[in-house]
């Protein structure tokens, strides 16, 4: 059987997520300061109209917040909470192939990642031509589809939280 490509598994893999660093994206505090990210991304982006090459600097500064966020806050000491039953789903999710979840949640899940996807094509635009309309509507369709897929993960988790051990003990 021919192996697929997981987008989903990928993105954790690149981000260098490990139980330590789930456990502290579990804080409220991380996932909604990730939110951030497409805002200051366009920012940095489009800095190069008056930074020229130096534009590298905020951009690079945005990827390392990026990658940095899961990991900048502390571990919650309580995850009874919509954004830490977010990232448990996404957990559950990722772990998909070991322990079988329902398939409406997997078809949400990939319908998600084409809405946020979709948003990209307006996005770019926006950044090319200078834009702000175009930037907004692509960063409202990108964060949207993520906070959407965000809220089908934290229902995943209800669903599945039972399933094994290891994701009820998640729960604090």
């Amino acid at each position: 059987m021919a192996k697929t490509f997981d987008i989903f598994a990928a993105s954790e893999k690149m981000m260098g997520m490990d139980d330590a660093t789930w456990a502290r994206h579990a804080n409220p505090w991380s996932v909604y300061s990730r939110m951030s990210a497409m805002p200051l991304l366009s920012g940095a982006i489009v800095s190069r109209v008056w930074l020229g090459w130096w534009a590298l600097i905020p951009l690079a500064v945005v990827i390392v917040w990026i990658w940095w966020n899961p990991r900048a806050f502390v571990a919650p000491a309580h995850t009874d909470h919509w954004a830490a039953h977010g990232t448990f789903g996404e957990r559950v999710f990722l772990n998909r192939k070991t322990i079988a979840i329902p398939a409406h949640h997997t078809a949400w899940a990939y319908a998600l990642a084409w809405v946020s996807t979709v948003g990209i094509l307006p996005w770019v635009y926006g950044l090319w031509v200078i834009n702000l309309w175009a930037v907004l509507l692509g960063i409202v369709i990108i964060v949207g589809g993520k906070l959407w897929f965000v809220d089908r993960m934290a229902w995943l988790y209800q669903d599945m939280k039972d399933a094994d051990p290891r994701y009820s003990d998640w729960q604090r």
